[in-house]
């Protein structure tokens, strides 16, 4: 599992802007974002360097943010490759929350939220390539 800084955001002009302000001030760099709207408020999910820095500078700076446990698989960006890995999850009655994915090189990499907390470890025994955190945000 990796850690994925989510912040919820009322749906306004500039809410966006200040968060992500708010984070490189810290000096945290944001590796990917993915933001996900209702007509109220959005939610926003961060890849970074140092999540649970930034989820505490967030949090004291008055937002809505948690660190959320996710599993994040390396597939080939090939078509069909995504098709395999939800034909197995679908085969073991694994429930997705929610996913997104984004390109790496000739790779992407699949984000699952589910409700199993052992999910990587069985996904890895079956062959798939489980990421680490530094695979996802890159540490120095």
């Amino acid at each position: 599992m990796i850690s994925q800084l989510t912040v919820f955001l009322e749906n306004r002009e500039g809410h966006l802007a200040s968060a992500v302000r708010t984070i490189a001030s810290a000096d945290i760099n944001m590796q990917a974002m993915f933001l996900a709207d209702t007509k109220d408020f959005g939610i926003l999910r961060i890849f970074c360097d140092t999540p649970e820095k930034a989820c505490k500078i967030l949090k004291d700076e008055g937002y809505q943010a948690r660190l959320v446990d996710v599993v994040a698989v390396k597939v080939d960006n090939v078509p069909g490759a995504l098709s395999k890995l939800f034909d197995y999850l679908d085969s073991k009655d694994v429930n997705v929350e929610y996913a997104h994915c984004f390109i790496v090189g000739d790779h992407a990499i699949d984000i699952l939220k589910v409700n199993d907390p052992a999910l990587d470890v069985k996904l890895a025994a079956e062959g798939f390539e489980v990421c680490k955190p530094e695979d996802v945000y890159l540490v120095d």
